[in-house]
């Protein structure tokens, strides 16, 4: 019986499962993963922090045995993989236990940059991707001990632990070394918006100036910035963006020394395979098409990692389909303000702004097309102008007929606004 292995149960590697199953694969799916709990959603563990889901909340797909049952899928969890032996098409376990395989997927996902601050106790210092990182964070502050924190990160995570951090009454800086918020999704005029009204609510910030190293004590930490300034607080909590889980690939042994390709993450064709026979990749951990810009890019968004383990996941039951692409698109809530950002903020052009009350709706259109779009505080359609905004940068029909339009009105949007979106499709 043919046996497939899987590294990484995640997002990616969850659809990947689920889709074979769906597509009649009967071989054997064996899942290694290095952690003890289910797939987990990392933008969820600001809200377990928060107190707005229970623990069992950042779980979306269901309990492990749930899954194991469902799926008929044999489950390693708290197993470490060593390396890859493609040579025997083995996967190697740190204690050295080898586990065959006929084909594999790699779906190791990304990690939170954490950089060497310094020295000193680390119970100052948090991160904020795992559920581990949930739990610490969650049972300090329940302790009722934190005033003061200072948040590294002008990121989607950075906003919500300021969010959950100011709703406790813990006075709060946000830096990042980015001058503005938001720098991979976010407008200068949007960015702009968005600050201001983190300082209206008693936030500070300070941008444009990176962390250089951090000094614990006993009862808090200093982080000193890269301008000299020097901030104390009771904690620190890094949002730096992540990092894509590359290494197991780099430490892969291979026929004829042809590696797996990797670039910042593990590079892979349309059909999700990596440059060696027999290697999936799917997720935060793998690079794909950035429709956009037409070069294979890390997208870290959790409809891509479904998008990309769904694909995987057909062709490893036999099927041939091609992943689709992607590119950068955003939509988060933040204390009482939806943002949404579809396409690179970066990409120069004429940029058209319309207002009305608190919204903003930001444009950005050189020659008749749209490469980026920024909504500040519409939340009565975000979702369905998040879709439609996709499909027009990404060249498709948005199908904008009436109906919808009237809707987008209706839902406050303004009528300039669509009427200019309109005189460009």
């Amino acid at each position: 019986m043919e046996k497939t292995a899987m590294i990484g149960f995640g997002c990616a590697g969850y659809h990947a499962l689920r889709t074979m199953r769906q597509q009649g694969y009967q071989g054997e799916i064996h899942v290694y993963a290095n952690v003890s709990h289910p797939p987990a959603n990392p933008m969820l563990t600001t809200y377990y922090v928060a107190g707005r889901i229970p623990y069992e909340g950042m779980f979306p797909f269901g309990s492990l045995q749930e899954l194991a049952s469902e799926y008929q899928a044999v489950l390693h969890m708290d197993t470490n993989v060593l390396r890859v032996d493609t040579a025997s098409r083995q996967v190697i376990l740190s204690d050295q236990t080898a586990e065959a395989y006929d084909q594999i997927l790699i779906a190791t996902g990304a990690r939170a940059v954490s950089p060497a601050l310094g020295g000193g106790s680390q119970n100052r210092r948090f991160l904020m991707r795992t559920a581990q990182d949930a739990l610490q964070l969650k049972k300090l502050l329940d302790e009722g001990n934190v005033s003061s924190a200072v948040v590294v990160g002008a990121s989607m995570v950075g906003i919500k632990v300021v969010e959950l951090l100011h709703d406790r009454g813990i006075s709060v800086v946000l830096t990042d070394l980015a001058p503005r918020m938001f720098p991979l999704a976010c407008m200068e005029e949007t960015a702009q918006e968005i600050r201001k009204d983190l300082e209206r609510r008693g936030i500070v910030t300070m941008l444009g100036s990176g962390v250089d190293r951090t000094e614990t004590y006993e009862q808090g930490i200093f982080t000193y910035l890269s301008d000299g300034r020097v901030l104390e607080s009771d904690i620190l909590v890094l949002c730096m963006g992540t990092r894509a889980n590359v290494e197991l690939v780099a430490n892969t042994q291979v026929i004829d020394s042809e590696p797996v390709k990797v670039n910042r993450g593990i590079v892979v064709d349309r059909r999700m395979q990596t440059t060696v026979p027999g290697i999936y990749a799917a997720g935060d951990c793998c690079e794909g098409l950035n429709i956009q810009t037409g070069e294979t890019a890390l997208i870290g968004l959790w409809a891509n990692a479904a998008e990309q383990g769904r694909c995987a996941g057909v062709n490893m039951a036999g099927g041939d389909v091609l992943y689709g692409g992607s590119l950068p698109s955003n939509i988060t809530h933040y204390f009482d303000v939806d943002f949404v950002g579809v396409g690179d903020p970066n990409i120069p052009g004429h940029r058209h702004i319309f207002r009305r009350g608190k919204e903003t709706y930001a444009l950005t259109e050189q020659d008749g097309r749209i490469s980026c779009v920024n909504i500040l505080g519409n939340y009565r359609n975000s979702g369905m102008i998040h879709q439609a905004l996709t499909k027009i940068i990404a060249g498709e029909d948005p199908e904008f007929g009436p109906d919808r339009w009237g809707l987008l009105e209706a839902g406050g949007v303004p009528e300039e606004f669509l009427t200019f979106m309109g005189g460009l499709l």
